[in-house]
């Protein structure tokens, strides 16, 4: 009896080392950001693959909306 006990504990101590690999499943984001996100939900003006206007978009962004300094001084 105690050996079929631990035979059944062996087991699940080995089931427990086991993972699934965690991947996306087939999705691949090896390109570059600019080259486009493949959904309607883009920015309006910007085209895919113009990294120019990409890189303008992110300065913009951290310009206009995430700088602090200037949220408080637009906002007196």
């Amino acid at each position: 009896m105690m050996r079929v006990f631990m035979v059944a504990m062996a087991m699940l101590g080995l089931a427990a080392c086991s993972e699934k690999p965690q991947t996306l499943g087939g999705v691949k984001n090896d390109v570059a950001a600019y080259q486009g996100a493949g959904n309607p939900f883009v920015a309006s003006g910007w085209k895919a693959g113009d990294k120019a206007s990409w890189e303008q978009g992110l300065k913009a962004r951290a310009q206009n909306t995430q700088n602090e300094y200037v949220k408080l001084t637009t906002s007196k």
